[in-house]
């Protein structure tokens, strides 16, 4: 009769073993989350140094032109600070501000502030991100900034033309037009008190009526003929004592005018105050 050897005893893992090789499967699950997690996460755009814009072109576009070729009264320059203002801290991440005032010798605007929005850091994830470093950055390249260009932009000018068509029809050639802007989206917020006068066309009491027809048959409606590009348009209106003219006929002809070149009218909202 053959004997077989006897069986060894299968090896038991202590509760502690158990518990180690438990640790190591969660440790790794985690791991594997982290990656998951990290992988599909959004990756911020690469950005162009000198606008903080992305490379491919911001997601959209704001322009502000402010017209001081005359005084602004002190309430209106308050309610419009304020008006720009809560318009940099709500501008959405990766849209381009570009803050600018009249160029009244050359016929066009001048830009004083053009950046995008880095964002501020409010919802980014501690695990992908810095939210405080992205606050900092936000703070030092852009608001601070764009709060002084506002400052500089309502100083006043004082001059004798107001050329608000050549200078709106610079904007829209430098902003609103180009593939990269095409199917973004693109406003224009306007401070002024709109009173249009070059030598091609004025909207003074003397000059004539403000009726959009008088508009046509000058030569400032082909010189000055410009496509906005679908671009939305608000006017923060400057209300002046002097000259004496109809606010409500004032605003209907710039609302013809925005239709008439391709602009899409928003609104027209009169600063408080009057000089």
């Amino acid at each position: 009769m053959v004997r077989l050897p006897p069986r060894k005893a299968s090896p038991r893992l202590s509760g502690a073993a158990v518990g180690g090789i438990a640790l190591i499967l969660f440790a790794l699950l985690a791991l594997g989350a982290l990656g998951v997690f990290w992988y599909v996460a959004p990756r911020p755009p690469i950005l162009e140094a000198a606008t903080g814009c992305p490379v491919s072109g911001p997601n959209g576009v704001t322009v502000v032109l402010v017209d001081t070729s005359d005084d602004l009264p002190d309430q209106a320059k308050r309610e419009a600070t304020t008006i720009l203002d809560d318009l940099i801290t709500t501008l959405p991440p990766y849209y381009r501000l570009d803050i600018r005032v009249l160029d009244i010798a050359g016929l066009k605007s001048r830009s004083l502030f053009s950046r995008c929005n880095p964002g501020d850091g409010a919802g980014l994830s501690e695990w992908t991100s810095n939210p405080h470093i992205a606050r900092l950055k936000w703070l030092e390249s852009f608001r601070k900034p764009a709060n002084e260009a506002i400052d500089h932009s309502l100083s006043s000018q004082k001059a004798e033309r107001s050329p608000i068509m050549a200078a709106v029809q610079n904007i829209a050639i430098e902003r609103f037009s180009g593939a990269t802007t095409a199917s973004i989206e693109k406003r224009l917020v306007i401070i002024s008190d709109m009173l249009e006068f070059t030598r091609d066309y004025s909207q003074y009491p003397r000059a004539g009526d403000l009726s959009y027809e008088r508009f046509r048959q000058s030569t400032a409606y082909l010189k000055y003929r410009t496509d906005l590009h679908g671009a939305q348009v608000t006017i923060d209106y400057v209300q002046r004592l002097q000259p004496k003219m109809d606010n409500i006929k004032h605003a209907e002809f710039w609302h013809l005018w925005v239709v008439d070149n391709d602009g899409v009218w928003d609104s027209v909202h009169r600063l408080q105050g009057a000089n």
